[in-house]
């Protein structure tokens, strides 16, 4: 929580948050002149980056990271107290297979939060060698955690002489490459099409036609958001009007596959194009290339939840922290409040949660008009009564025993020192009592 949002902060300009960004960021790379019709594409991933990273060295880049940018406290906590902590985070790993108890001597643990953190802190170190090399050309370069995208307008046997060399910098270190004119990166299909720059969605070949079936006991909204956000994930990624009438074609065929109704899908993309009918001027259904550009052009300028979440984050990287550089301590307390959110008052509301299921549809509806006849005439007539539900936990979860049993956690002479000195004290106790009525005899 302390270290993330100056890495959100610092790192902006090679991060990439998600496949709108890439997007973004690919437009402005094209619209600079730099897209050629010889342009290659270069993505790379490292091999098993969480528990492969060196534990010292990435302590050591940490605290580097940190002194690089002028940190010598974070949130008042110093630099050598962040590393003996976060030492003790990465380090004091132990997980259980086949009842015996290992301790992790390499990398972190794959559910930290502070894992990721430092693995994305590591590759900062890492990267600066291909950055440096891409900033003199002009040429793009972003990583999404161990995924790099970069592009490159030199022979193909220097990119391939680059990424060997670089495989030899660290040894537990190795990245995967592939190079061609047309790549996905996480979700995004990018293609050099004649120098011309086209994306479009990506789906995995093994990936099967699963969403949430219509069948399933979620609240309706559920279902609502996912034709949203498929619709609004097609438009975003598809350069032209053909390629998005293609995903939105698949996108009916794989929600029809799933038990949703044919009228239910035709209203909710109805009520999608018409959320931008005043913005665009355009009708409920797109009829051509110029009608989606501008619909496009609409959503583009909008962020993702990803994106608004890094940049709420990086905004208080500098917040409360001890930094030497001037513009740290230029920071005014007007920028601190706008950063900081003000407290909800929930003194006047009463909250009450439920697990969602079909059959208490009306609960919701019931439970207002009950608490309206109870509190009628009563002081809690102010308490404004909040009614929300829960998903159901899904098999995953349920199933699922993530905790070793208790017993393989204790330690065995422990358990055996401590059962001895209870039997020692039981007849310890039972001596002292026959003493006790032997002296009364």
């Amino acid at each position: 929580k302390i270290i993330r949002p100056i890495f959100d902060d610092k790192c902006t300009r090679t991060t990439i948050i998600d496949g709108a960004h890439l997007i973004s960021a690919m437009n402005t790379y094209a619209n600079k002149g730099l897209m050629k019709p010889s342009t290659l594409f270069c993505t790379f991933d490292i091999r098993n980056l969480y528990t492969m990273l060196p534990q010292e060295e990435a302590l050591d880049i940490l605290v580097e990271f940190l002194h690089m940018h002028s940190y010598r406290k974070v949130k008042g906590i110093p630099l050598d107290s962040i590393r003996k902590l976060a030492s003790i985070v990465l380090k004091e790993n132990v997980f259980v297979y086949d009842n015996i108890i290992y301790q992790q001597t390499t990398g972190g643990a794959m559910d930290s939060s502070f894992t990721l953190t430092l693995a994305n802190i590591f590759m900062w170190k890492w990267q600066r060698e291909f950055v440096r090399r891409q900033d003199i050309s002009g040429e793009f370069f972003g990583r999404y955690i161990d995924d790099i995208f970069m592009t490159w307008n030199r022979s193909e046997h220097e990119l391939r002489k680059l990424l060997d060399q670089a495989n030899q910098w660290y040894p537990n270190i190795k990245l995967d490459y592939k190079i061609s004119q047309s790549l996905p990166f996480l979700d995004v299909l990018v293609t050099n099409n004649h120098g011309i720059l086209s994306t479009a969605v990506y789906h995995k070949p093994n990936a099967e036609p699963y969403v949430i079936p219509f069948c399933s006991d979620h609240p309706r909204h559920v279902f609502v958001n996912i034709i949203q956000t498929l619709l609004t994930r097609a438009v975003r990624y598809s350069s032209t009007f053909e390629t998005f009438n293609y995903e939105r074609r698949s996108i009916k065929l794989m929600l029809l596959y799933n038990g949703y109704s044919s009228s239910f899908i035709d209203q909710q993309f109805h009520k999608f194009f018409n959320e931008f009918i005043y913005a665009t001027s355009i009708l409920s259904f797109i009829e051509n290339e110029q009608q989606f550009i501008l619909l496009r052009q609409e959503i583009l300028g909008q962020p993702t939840p990803g994106q608004s979440q890094t940049t709420s984050r990086a905004a208080t990287a500098d917040v409360d922290n001890d930094q030497t550089d001037v513009t740290a301590e230029t920071t005014s307390r007007e920028s601190v409040a706008k950063i900081q959110k003000e407290p909800i008052n929930y003194t006047d509301r009463l909250i009450v949660h439920y697990t969602h299921e079909k059959r208490f549809e009306p609960f919701k509806r019931n439970m207002h008009r009950v608490y309206q006849n109870v509190s009628k005439n009563t002081s809690a007539m102010v308490l404004k009564l909040i009614v929300g539900n829960r998903n159901r936990r899904d098999a995953k979860h349920e199933l699922i025993r993530k905790r070793p049993k208790r017993s393989l956690l204790q330690c065995k002479q422990i358990q055996n020192k401590y059962k001895k000195m209870l039997k020692r004290r039981k007849q310890n106790k039972k001596s002292v009592t026959t003493n006790v009525q032997t002296n009364n005899t």
